[in-house]
């Protein structure tokens, strides 16, 4: 299997930002501590994760990423895709020029099929199931809502100032 840190790191860095995006933009800096992944590293798979559209950046204070699709449209196939990763079991890429000879091995059908059902399997999961499994696994509810009391700003004009 040929599916290595960088496919595993994207969709990794995916679920944390769908998790967090609810407040505003996320910040790679933030990804990084939270999934001990390089900040460098992060840096790389966003521009291409930013190329392919599935996240948008925000510049300036505040700023950082979101999601740029719903979470229920980005399968865990598109992300690893998007990364440049190839998810291939085969010895000769796909080609079938495995053997001595050039032609198929004897197991290349084998290791074709099985790319098959795991394109397939990683395009039926959805980043949304990966994002609800984690809220669940974390007690964490759909929607984080802050709980603090409001507090309510009375401004003064500059004579009621003087006055008191």
């Amino acid at each position: 299997m040929r599916l290595t840190t960088k496919g595993r790191f994207a969709v990794t860095a995916m679920i944390d930002l769908a998790l967090r995006q609810h407040t505003g933009p996320v910040t790679l800096a933030g990804i990084s501590e939270r999934q001990k992944i390089s900040l460098s590293y992060l840096e790389q798979l966003f521009g291409k994760l930013r190329r392919r559209q599935l996240v948008s950046s925000v510049r300036g204070p505040g700023g950082g990423y979101c999601l740029a699709q719903p979470l229920e449209a980005i399968s865990v196939s598109t992300i690893i895709h998007a990364v440049d990763e190839s998810l291939d079991a085969t010895n000769c890429g796909g080609k079938g020029n495995c053997a001595e000879d050039l032609r198929p091995c004897m197991t290349h059908e084998l290791w074709t099929s099985l790319n098959e059902k795991m394109f397939e399997y990683l395009n039926s999961v959805s980043l949304a199931e990966l994002v609800a499994q984690q809220r669940e696994k974390t007690g964490v509810a759909a929607v984080l809502h802050d709980e603090r009391p409001l507090r309510r700003v009375v401004r003064r004009s500059v004579e009621e100032l003087v006055a008191a």
